[in-house]
């Protein structure tokens, strides 16, 4: 039902999240289906080469999603049937659920109430004698701090799994978040800053890591579908272990080079409509916004604020006033402990993770905002229908 306080005529919606595509990625996409090649080929390792390039990383595997280079990511590194694997419940359920394709076991870690992201400290307070891995997420490209959560687990021998799904751009100390990780997973979802309507990557420092997943990617074959169609005759490949269909297409490779190349502008793009949000949001008594952690700048592919009083609604009462006025906002990070599927799961208390994700929301962020759009959601921000 529509409030005092809402529109005569309902206004153009304001979407969360919207991609910034263009006749350029038409045009390539377009080459590409001329070109013959539209399975993996010669676009998906050109998309590898400058994706690596971008990001500081030694070697890059394009796949299918973050999923999956989530799960490749976990094979690689030895995680096994058994193994404890920490990670955070505020995440997308994906960062969980990986975990469970390889048979171990994920421990949930409790989060920074500023960032979101799991920290060297709440990792400490959940290691076992079985954890073998730490799933370590740059939540909503905010960040974490990983060179002290890999101090704490490399010398116990524990590899960190860096889950950069939403980071691409946003950099820690002058670096490019994930460059450097052991082994990283991204994703090119349409929420995220670079789109290929689905897929992912692998990045990893381990040149082995890299080659196994290269083969697991595609069936675990001994040769490529690429060099295959590249030779005219070529010997019979093997399969060397069960492997997946993980693969990335040039079509969608030919979207995602493109894309990079517009990274850089998007990322100053949001970082400006985040600090416009930060200022005007500033002082309103019970609202936080979201900000960069020391020594860190966030992409800000998600714009998140916690409510809670003297602000006078909730959560669920603003994401309502919001839609009435046309502007589409969403939940914030969800929970994984308390998901149905993940009912009876044991962990510790988790107070700041169910804080978080009953009281944040997100604000919409897309390049091409218009300073009046961002007004509106302002000004709905600022101006909330007072509680019966």
């Amino acid at each position: 039902m529509r409030g005092s306080l809402g529109p005569a005529v309902a206004p153009e919606r304001i979407n969360v999240m919207t991609p910034w595509l263009g006749a350029d990625e038409v045009a390539a996409v377009a080459a590409a289906i001329e070109s013959g090649w539209i399975a993996q080929g010669p676009r998906v390792a050109e998309f590898e080469a400058r994706f690596a390039a971008a990001t500081g990383a030694e070697n890059a595997v394009a796949v299918s999603s973050c999923t999956t280079a989530l799960h490749l990511s976990l094979i690689v590194a030895g995680v096994a049937r058994g193994d404890d694997v920490i990670v955070p419940s505020l995440s997308f359920i994906a960062t969980t659920n990986a975990v469970m394709y390889v048979g171990a076991n994920p421990v949930f870690a409790d989060v920074d109430p500023a960032t979101g992201n799991l920290t060297a400290e709440t990792v400490r307070a959940v290691l076992t004698p079985q954890t073998t891995a730490v799933v370590l997420v740059h939540q909503a490209g905010i960040p974490a701090d990983a060179s002290a959560v890999r101090a704490t687990c490399e010398p116990r021998g524990i590899v960190v799994i860096e889950d950069a799904a939403c980071a691409a751009g946003s950099t820690s100390y002058g670096y490019q978040v994930a460059g450097s990780a052991a082994i990283a997973a991204w994703s090119f979802h349409p929420r995220k800053l670079i789109t290929t309507g689905e897929g992912g990557m692998l990045t990893t420092a381990n040149p082995e890591w890299a080659s196994r997943a290269r083969r697991l990617r595609e069936h675990a074959m001994s040769v490529s579908a690429a060099d295959r169609h590249l030779n005219a005759f070529s010997s019979a490949e093997e399969y060397l272990e069960v492997g997946f269909n993980y693969r990335m297409t040039d079509l969608q490779a030919a979207i995602g080079i493109v894309q990079l190349e517009k990274l850089p502008a998007m990322v100053r793009r949001r970082r400006e409509i985040a600090a416009t949000y930060q200022h005007a949001f500033a002082g309103i008594p019970g609202l936080r916004t979201v900000v960069d952690p020391p020594d860190a700048e966030s992409n800000f592919q998600a714009f998140w604020i916690e409510l809670r009083p003297p602000y006078p609604l909730d959560r669920e009462s603003l994401l309502a006033h919001l839609a009435v006025h046309g502007i589409s906002a969403r939940r914030g990070i969800m929970a994984v402990h308390r998901q149905p599927a993940y009912k009876g799961h044991p962990c510790a208390p988790l107070p700041v993770t169910d804080r978080l994700t009953d009281n944040t929301l997100i604000l919409p962020v897309y390049h091409h905002m218009t300073d009046d759009e961002q007004q509106r959601v302002i000004d709905a921000v600022r101006i909330p229908v007072p509680r019966p």
